[in-house]
């Protein structure tokens, strides 16, 4: 693997959570805009398998911590490929790529496209043997890699603005100005398709998602110009007018690529039905589950509670704000089974958003916190 993908191993997997791709947020709206996409027919999946879908979005990105094979299937370097630079466009068979460049070649660029579509096809396959549990985070993952192919800067080389001398770019778009704006990132009500060929369609989104790699590089560049420098609010502010409206277009073309990937995967696989109630906890299989905070948004108190299901289990509840830093530990302890309550008095003024994550035996639970004015 090249030294540009090793600074991922670095990070602690929350922090790899909270600034990868479109992050853990992004990700989960993404994922969870398939609810109001998906077709009528499709409805018995809501919202019992939809939620597996969403809550488990990230999952990917936790992978990248204990398995060295994860982190290329999140990105392609597509415009490290001469024929890329000469037609626009790449072989769409991996055998051929390894045969024309070889296989540490193909590798150090990222698979993307092909590992969409190999989690497309294990989803296939368990909803056609009824396995709606294990479909469900098959789904969760076609859903992360269709997110990541709708991330620009996933798809170039250049991926930081290290070769434009914009080195940060990656974490200030995907991460920093999608914090500060996204509840204007909403999925909105739109139809789904049955595709004809996966394959040629995850290659066609990825073709015209790489468009917009100079034009986040240009909007950088302006405003940072413009502010003179890359961390104040009239930095970002600038930058989000530039690249607000794509960027609400990648998040609705995202969520619509999946719903029409999952609405086609269940048509080849028989369109078959389940009973909703029949779908375990998508979070259970952890022995501990994080409930949703309230009140939430908060002002100046929110209280946490956890279900702890196995005979005792070790975890911990941490806050990071929006840049991964962590704010304050909640919790850091060993119990039995039982449920348990915790109060948070934040230190604080103002607005904003963080994240309490909750880590028991290597496995994460994310949940957004966000805090009125």
């Amino acid at each position: 693997m090249t030294n540009k993908r090793i600074l991922l191993f670095l990070l602690s997997p929350v922090i790899l959570i909270l600034l990868s791709s479109w992050g853990y947020l992004g990700h989960q709206k993404i994922n969870g805009g398939i609810t109001i996409i998906l077709p009528q027919e499709m409805a018995f999946l809501i919202p019992g398998w939809t939620d597996i879908v969403r809550l488990h979005a990230s999952d990917a990105d936790y992978r990248k911590e204990t398995d060295p094979d994860e982190a290329p299937r999140h990105y392609i370097d597509i415009d490290n490929y001469p024929e890329f630079l000469e037609t626009g466009m790449i072989h769409h068979n991996l055998d051929t790529m390894i045969a024309l460049y070889g296989y540490s070649f193909v590798l150090d660029q990222g698979i993307l496209p092909w590992a969409t579509v190999t989690a497309y096809d294990s989803m296939v396959a368990c909803i056609a043997r009824l396995n709606w549990n294990r479909a469900g985070l098959f789904a969760a993952d076609l859903g992360h890699y269709v997110g990541d192919g709708h991330m620009p800067l996933h798809l170039t080389r250049n991926y930081n603005g290290q070769y434009t001398g914009q080195s940060g770019v990656h974490s200030r778009y995907e991460s920093k100005m999608v914090g500060r704006y996204e509840d204007q990132l909403n999925i909105v009500p739109d139809s789904c398709q049955y595709i004809g060929n996966v394959k040629e369609f995850i290659f066609t989104y990825i073709y015209a998602n790489y468009q917009y790699v100079d034009s986040i590089l240009l909007a950088d560049q302006e405003a940072a110009t413009i502010a003179g420098n890359t961390v104040s609010d009239l930095y970002y502010g600038t930058l989000w007018e530039h690249t607000g409206a794509f960027t609400r277009e990648l998040f609705q073309k995202g969520s619509r690529a999946l719903a029409s990937l999952i609405y086609t995967g269940w048509i080849e696989a028989g369109s078959p039905h389940i009973d909703p109630n029949g779908l375990e906890e998508p979070e259970a299989n952890q022995g501990i589950i994080l409930l949703p905070p309230h009140p939430n948004p908060a002002v100046d108190q929110i209280t946490f509670t956890v279900t702890i299901i196995l005979p005792e289990i070790t975890f911990s509840i941490r806050i990071y704000d929006a840049t991964g830093r962590i704010v304050t530990t909640i919790a850091d302890t060993i119990l039995p089974a039982g449920t348990y309550r915790y109060d948070w008095h934040p230190d604080r003024q103002g607005g904003g958003v963080c994240y309490c994550v909750l880590e028991a035996g290597g496995s994460y639970q994310v949940r957004e916190l966000i805090f009125s004015e």
